[in-house]
């Protein structure tokens, strides 16, 4: 097959009408140009061949092949058969009928084999199998750039330093014994012409079904099933749009708990569901390499990452929960908490109303349950675990690109993404205008102006700001509701008189029922508005129209992202930043759309509040990813299987297992990413705030990686094998995080945190005392941190109704003057003081881990050394056996006597040593 006939629709002008949203437009009475009429009668003649192809099945359930048994199913359509239709649809389906036949028989000119069955368990279905002959894989094994074996790798490994660990980690690695290690070799775009210097054993193993699936997949998503004068209609994906197929697939090689009967199968999805999905096989590392065999370098490099991720959790989540006992083991002994606490001071201190008019005064002492939690997440060990993770994260970042880099070398995609990626075939059906390529300089077709497409991103950033605002708009809904609700949970909690003025419950505090409330609030918020962007994020790059599948995965990640960031993350900004920052105080309170007075923080700060929103919204997400991925399809299979069952489940055939199981998404491993980076996002930008965040990780990602497998090989179709080099826009999303984390943490710890308050109340008794501590103690830092107002002073709007009687002032969390001084209620220098140890703590905190983070990024080489010596030593063997080799053949082929330069040179350059330094 030549490159014209691989590339015959492209020199047709094809373009998908837009308009067209009907089935049918292949009708009998459609005139075709002249120079179409010979393909267009050759291919309805092909599809009488297929239909003569009709067999019936061998009863063999495992089999792979054909019905002769010797040609391998690369692949499986499914669709009904329109004969046993009811008669008033009869028209519609024979228009889908006549798409169907000459899309079929296009595969068959362009090479591929078919042969179709019979459904066993519902008359109306039918399996078309797809074969690629040798001759046909060679040649897209040429246009993909497949990279094939040329030599075994003579490069020995140095020996590992750390080789003697490897016998007390060896439990804890796949059995060896089914999954075996795969001989190494130097590989090479694969070139047809040059098949004696690659190395080929066996012709049916040559090339794995991993590379032929994706090479069958790349011919039905180009091959033609309609031409309508000038118009050339493609694809696989716009026929499954339209119900001509229900289904096109990939096939598993066996049953995940059952081995093939079938001789010399190799059994690769028993072996994973054993020794990876399998829940006894929780504590291993992952069989990598069999699941890129498998799945390919997309689903294999998801499933690297998500472990070394995993991995990394582990070393964080030891600081972190160390910083959680340090916490836990010291709220008994802290000054300021027991100095709530205490009857004598706490329970003496009599607060200001939270809240106009309803709310009462309430005793200090209240919130004593609240102090003791906090100073488990507000203490020193909690700085130093921010700084820690701060570091974490780049070396996490840093050692990831190393892993990735010799993932890249194994795998075969170094150069991956210098070859140039085929278009999308919706990309390639809507072509109508002409340009001229500003690097080949050759014209081609494009599917929009320059206009058009700036049209086309305005629109796409408008929806995506549209429903960025939406959020927003929800955040403040969400704040209202916590001014209301504390309102009346303070109208009802509080007590009307002196004799009680304690809480109704020891734990249940205004400020705790709000939070708890709200962040569940928030949570159900989140998730529908999740649902609803995800339709329109979808929709609105389909509008975009980008060229190639990394281009559209590329833009669908930014979009979903910066949604699922401002949604995710809003109500924590809000909690650690934005409340109780602009309060006033209770002579003169801020109001929120001059009618809601603003939320306060407690007397100990908004921590304990933010570490509740990240609790419920964390283990919530976790939950409902849960039921999303795992118990959905296994109801769907239960129920599938349930009305499909026969009398024997063996005599079902190995397709047909395959298609009662759930559809693959298009966007299945987006979501997965997706999750892990916005659970990044939690363990890094509000580690400061709860340093039991990475245990929490750590612990939903030991299931998260044994779901994710479990569901893929039981209760999925085979997932379409496809290439990448590495994670793709995730990875500068990542590093993104990692550099925000970095200034919320340091300003979580500077402004949500009582810390600085405290550190410049302990280090000041010989400098500007500020309470009555004679030395480095925080013995009066609660008296000293509460400022005092007069009760006469309230307004008439704000003043408590039914004032009780001998209380003549209250206290209120700020650091104001007293009543009666000059500059009564105006901030006071201690204020001023603080604000300076904040701006300087964020100032030299920023720039001591940036410049920490920098030496480490420069210091840790991206690429290690080995693979860089195996990476030119692989580059050299291509050269000289591949290319040299030609220059050879040229050079005997001249004539004597002839061309004598030509020759000469030819000599020169088979003489030279090339440098790949």
């Amino acid at each position: 097959m030549s490159d014209n006939d691989i590339f015959e629709m492209d020199s047709l002008a094809g373009t998908e009408d837009i308009q067209d949203t009907e089935l049918g437009m292949i009708d009998e009475d459609v005139v075709y140009p002249e120079e179409f009429l010979p393909t267009y009668h050759s291919i309805k003649e092909g599809a009488k061949v297929v239909k003569a192809q009709l067999v019936e099945y061998n009863d063999k359930p495992d089999s792979l092949f054909f019905n002769d048994g010797e040609r391998r199913i690369d692949f499986i359509l499914v669709y009904e058969d329109e004969d046993k239709k009811e008669f008033e649809k009869r028209h519609t389906f024979q228009r889908r009928k006549r798409r169907r036949e000459y899309f079929e028989a296009s595969l068959m000119k362009m090479g591929m084999e078919l042969e179709a069955t019979q459904s066993v368990t519902n008359d109306k279905l039918m399996f078309v199998k797809v074969h690629m002959p040798w001759d046909v894989l060679c040649t897209y094994a040429e246009v993909l750039h497949i990279k094939l074996p040329i030599q075994p790798n003579d490069l020995s490994s140095r020996p590992s330093p750390w080789r003697f660990l490897s016998y007390i980690a060896k439990p804890f690695y796949p059995n060896e014994d089914l999954i075996k290690k795969e001989a190494e070799f130097f590989t090479a775009p694969f070139e047809k012409d040059r098949l004696e210097f690659f190395h080929i054993r066996d012709k049916d193993t040559f090339f794995t079904p991993a590379m032929r699936s994706r090479m069958a997949y790349y011919i039905l998503s180009r091959a033609p099933y309609e031409i309508r004068g000038s118009i050339k209609k493609f694809g696989i994906t716009k026929l499954l749009d339209c119900g001509v197929y229900k289904a096109a697939y990939p096939l598993h090689d066996c049953r995940f708990n059952v081995k093939s009967k079938e001789q010399d199968s190799p059994n690769e999805r028993f072996l994973l569901y054993q020794e990876w999905a399998h829940p006894k096989s929780f504590y291993k590392m992952q069989p990598l390499d069999l699941i890129r065999k498998y799945y390919g370098e997309k689903i294999g490099i998801y499933f690297a990452w998500l472990g070394f991720y995993t991995i990394m959790l582990a070393l964080a989540a030891v600081v972190g929960l160390g910083c959680f006992i340090y916490g836990y083991k010291t709220q008994e002994t802290s000054t300021w908490s027991k100095e709530v606490c205490d009857p004598e001071i706490g329970g003496k201190i009599v607060m200001c109303p939270q809240c106009d008019r309803e709310c009462k005064y309430w005793r200090l002492n209240s919130t004593c349950e609240a102090s003791k939690k906090l100073c488990i997440f507000d203490n020193f060990g909690t700085l130093v675990f921010a700084v820690f993770m701060a570091i974490w994260v780049t070396l996490f970042l840093e050692f990831w690109k190393r892993y990735q880099a010799e993932l890249e070398y194994e795998w075969d995609t170094v150069e991956f993404l210098e070859q140039e990626e085929p278009p999308r075939p919706e990309y390639e059906a809507k072509c109508i205008y002409e340009r001229k390529n500003p690097v080949t300089g050759v014209k081609e077709k494009v599917p929009y102006t320059t206009c058009g497409r700036c049209v086309r991103v305005s629109i796409g950033i408008g929806t995506v700001l549209f429903w960025i605002m939406l959020i927003l708009a929800s955040i403040v809904a969400i704040t209202i509701y916590r001014l209301a609700a504390f309102f009346a949970f303070s109208a009802r909690l509080r007590a009307q008189d002196l004799k009680e003025l304690e809480p109704l419950k020891e734990y249940v505090t205004p400020q705790m029922a709000t939070s708890v409330t709200a962040s569940l609030i928030s949570f159900v918020v989140i998730m529908i508005l999740n649902i609803l962007y995800e339709r329109f994020a979808i929709w609105i790059t389909d509008f975009e129209l980008p060229r190639t599948k990394t281009d559209y995965e590329n833009s669908l990640t930014l979009k979903m992202f910066l949604f699922q960031f401002v949604n995710y993350y809003s109500s924590c900004f809000y909690i650690a930043f934005a409340k109780g920052k602009a309060v006033g105080f209770p002579g003169d309170p801020v109001y929120l759309m001059g009618k809601y007075r603003n939320e306060e923080c407690d007397p100990g700060g908004c921590l304990i509040e933010l570490t509740t929103q990240l609790s419920v919204i964390m283990g919530g997400k976790a939950i409902w990813n849960n039921i999303q991925e795992v118990l959905l399809p296994w109801l769907k299979n239960m129920l599938s299987r349930y009305c499909t069952r026969v009398a024997s489940e063996k005599v079902i055939p190995r397709w047909e297992q395959d298609y009662q199981l759930q559809p693959v998404s298009k966007l299945g491993l987006f979501y997965e990413y997706l999750e892990m980076v916005i659970q990044f996002g939690f363990v890094t930008l509000f580690v400061a705030s709860f340093p039991l965040a990475p245990i929490l990780a750590l612990v939903n990602n030991l299931f998260e990686i044994r779901v994710d497998a479990w569901k893929m090989t039981t209760q999925f179709r085979r997932v379409m094998p496809e290439k990448a080099q590495h994670i793709g826009a995730w990875q500068p999303i990542l590093q993104g995080i990692a550099i925000l984390a970095v200034a919320t943490n340091a300003m979580i710890i500077a402004f949500t945190s009582d810390m600085i308050p405290r550190l410049v109340y302990y280090w000041s008794f010989s400098v500007y005392p500020y309470g009555d501590h004679v030395n480095n103690t925080m013995e009066g830092y609660i008296n000293s941190s509460l400022s005092i107002f007069n009760t006469n002073d309230f307004s008439n709007y704000s003043r408590p109704i039914g004032k009780i009687p001998n209380i003549t002032t209250c206290r209120y969390r700020d650091f104001r003057y007293p009543p009666g001084h000059p500059r009564q209620y105006e901030y006071n220098i201690y204020y001023w003081h603080v604000i300076a140890a904040k701006m300087a703590f964020i100032i030299v905190v920023e720039h001591i881990v940036y410049l920490t983070k920098f030496i480490l990024s420069y210091v840790i080489p991206d690429v290690p050394y080995a693979v860089k010596e195996q990476i030119k030593r692989e580059k050299y063997l291509t050269q000289v056996i591949l290319h040299e080799t030609n220059l050879k053949l040229v050079s005997k082929r001249l004539a004597p006597g002839k061309d004598e330069t030509v020759k000469e040179t030819l000599q020169n350059m088979e003489e030279m040593e090339l440098d790949f330094d």
